[in-house]
């Protein structure tokens, strides 16, 4: 009996992408989309730069997967650098947009930042984040008509309003500047008690650190869902800068047989199986869910969910052929 077979219903899964830097990057990422949406994941997440720096192209991705797709695209918010009025816009303009779906975060610092938070807007944490976007949704749909079937032809108000989604960030080997054992749970419970109804964690390496967080957070009292973000790391230059920005501890045994592989193909086949081993780890220990950070390429993501089972082998057949390691 295959894995696919074994699990039944289909756990979830979603995927990240950024907005594209390049010309040829913008090009390319319509097919990418495509090619992700096709396996019906839950949503897609587009990330969005601090201040505002890719605030127009993040939301004309996040349109092009509303548009033309049918996977619910997922808006990428940060504190940073955001005041009360420029937040409260933005989140009505991607809710003008029907989007209904966000990932709310405190954000990083921009290069070259004192230390401290003075990098941030009036937002301080990601937990008033989560609560301004309930507020105005919530102030936003009281007002929300629907067209009248009566001869006047006046709007009626909504009687079922629709909810969002707020989806938040979660650490389980600790944030970097965490200051004491725990504090990431504690900001967790904080999330949730703010209106967060989903986490999703930073990237890690070991199965370990992911469901060792997961017992401490439901012992201390966390009930939303905590899913697993992975990122296939498919070749010794990719790893090392993954470590610089996420400050995780060195997977070993990767990094070793990607710096002796004699190929950029052979390095991206170690760097799959790695990420197949550790999704395998992750379902068998209940995650709820599966998270790839794509770097805005198909293949990689694909070849993961099939290789644990959650797509069809017809999903990847033509992306290997297609697209460069």
């Amino acid at each position: 009996m295959s894995q696919a077979e074994t699990r039944a219903p289909r756990t979830p899964f979603s995927f990240e992408l950024f907005p594209p830097r390049s010309q040829a990057a913008q090009d390319s990422l319509p097919e990418t989309i495509q090619k992700l949406a096709q396996v019906g994941p839950e949503f897609i997440s587009v990330t969005y730069g601090a201040g505002g720096s890719s605030r127009e192209s993040s939301l004309e991705v996040l349109r092009y997967i509303l548009e033309q797709t049918s996977v619910q695209p997922m808006a990428h918010l940060t504190c940073v650098g955001s005041s009360h009025h420029e937040a409260n816009r933005l989140v009505r303009e991607f809710l003008d947009a029907g989007i209904t779906s966000f990932l709310a975060v405190r954000g990083d610092p921009p290069r070259g930042a004192i230390e401290g938070d003075q990098f941030l807007g009036d937002l301080r944490t990601a937990s008033e984040l989560v609560q301004l976007i309930h507020r105005v949704q919530t102030e936003r749909a009281q007002y929300a008509t629907v067209p009248s079937r009566t001869a006047a032809g006046i709007g009626q108000i909504r009687s079922n309003r629709p909810k969002v989604r707020v989806a938040v960030a979660t650490f389980p080997n600790g944030h970097p500047r965490s200051s004491r054992v725990n504090q990431d749970i504690d900001v967790l419970l904080a999330k949730q008690t703010s209106g967060a109804t989903l986490a999703i964690t930073q990237l890690f390496f070991h199965a370990d650190d992911y469901l060792g967080f997961v017992s401490a957070a439901t012992t201390a009292g966390v009930v939303i869902p905590i899913v697993p973000g992975l990122m296939p790391v498919t070749s010794s230059v990719r790893l090392k800068r993954v470590l610089e920005l996420s400050e995780e501890r060195e997977p070993a045994e990767l990094a070793r047989r990607l710096a002796a592989a004699e190929s950029a193909e052979e390095q991206f086949e170690i760097g799959i199986e790695h990420s197949i081993a550790l999704a395998n780890e992750l379902l068998e220990g209940d995650a709820p869910a599966l998270h790839l950070y794509t770097h805005n390429t198909h293949r990689a993501a694909l070849s993961v969910l099939e290789g644990v089972g959650l797509v069809d082998s017809s999903a990847t057949a033509l992306t290997n052929s297609k697209e460069s390691v």
